[in-house]
């Protein structure tokens, strides 16, 4: 009886965490319901608020909750529209991502910040933010205070990235295409990047979220590549991809077809968003503040360093390919 009463209680406390994530997001949109979630859950977990007879029912949660999201997050990405971006824009991307992540983990070397962050700050300002680190800590050692760390990186630096691009592009003078391109393969979160392409009007904004999702498609081999990494330093009977990954990708599968009604799209795409919300709000509840703020220096530095390397080679990329 104790508990069910326990699981309950999660589930409620949980659901409260993403209704009240919802709101807030809702006056703050640059911020997203994602990483809203995660600061309250910090807030949560480092106050009496969440009893510690709760606790193991959150994170049970969390984990169930995680791999649904990641999964349902599948159905907003279709292989012909990123086809459609065409060979010059989609090797931009790949070399994006490819040289921010390797070159965040080399950063994160030489500025001493373990290797459980600078493997979360790698993949989230590489792909797509705070799902990326969401996605990929299930796959690695770390501690409970690095994944609240990269998120709030990702929304302190996404912000930076927003405020900065449009007046980059403005001095540069780059046209609409060239902006929202360069916003999609740059910024952070999804609602960052509909940010920074917004001074450069609708058609930036558009092209802005096509190349965004783009670099989503790249979560699931990066997802796999960072679970393959960590084989020796885990369970090795672990499978070499997570079923949730092989889910994402079916997904994507389904959505490539071309049949799936719109509606069922915007429900998924809502569901994606709660059921991560509620992970995300889950995995702040572990966090202890003050753990989270002491040394904190290092990783400011990696998150500044990491978003001066995508937006460089990000343009860069994009001048070299298209």
């Amino acid at each position: 009886m104790a508990l069910t009463s326990a699981k309950t209680s999660g589930l409620a406390i949980t659901g409260l965490g993403v209704a009240a994530a919802y709101a807030l997001s809702s006056v703050w949109p640059v911020a997203g319901a994602l990483t809203v979630a995660v600061v309250l859950g910090v807030a949560v977990g480092s106050t009496p608020v969440l009893a510690e007879e709760h606790r193991p029912a959150v994170a049970r949660l969390t984990k169930r909750l995680l791999r649904a999201g990641v999964v349902l997050l599948g159905l907003q990405l279709a292989v012909p529209t990123v086809l459609a971006l065409g060979p010059g824009t989609m090797a931009a991307v790949v070399l994006t991502v490819a040289v921010t992540f390797l070159g965040t983990l080399g950063l994160a070397r030489l500025v001493r910040v373990p290797r459980g962050l600078a493997l979360l700050v790698a993949t989230g300002f590489s792909i797509c933010g705070a799902s990326a680190i969401a996605a990929v800590e299930g796959v690695l050692e770390r501690d409970d205070e690095d994944v609240a760390t990269a998120v709030a990186l990702v929304t302190l630096y996404g912000s930076f990235a927003l405020a900065v691009l449009p007046l980059l592009a403005r001095a540069l003078g780059l046209d609409a295409t060239r902006t929202g391109s360069w916003a999609g393969i740059s910024v952070h979160e999804v609602a960052q990047v509909v940010a920074a392409a917004g001074p450069a009007g609708a058609a930036a904004v558009g092209i802005a979220v096509v190349v965004k999702l783009s670099r989503v498609v790249l979560l699931a081999p990066v997802v796999a590549l960072v679970g393959a990494t960590q084989r020796g330093r885990r369970d090795t009977h672990a499978p070499l991809v997570p079923l949730f990954v092989l889910g994402f990708l079916a997904m994507v599968a389904v959505r490539s077809t071309g049949l799936v009604p719109a509606f069922v799209l915007d429900v998924a795409k809502t569901g994606s968003t709660l059921l991560l919300a509620g992970a995300l709000f889950g995995l702040g509840c572990a966090v202890r503040l003050g753990a989270l703020l002491r040394g904190g220096g290092r990783a400011l530095l990696l998150g500044l360093l990491s978003t001066l390397l995508v937006l460089a080679t990000g343009f860069g990329t994009l001048a070299a390919f298209t």
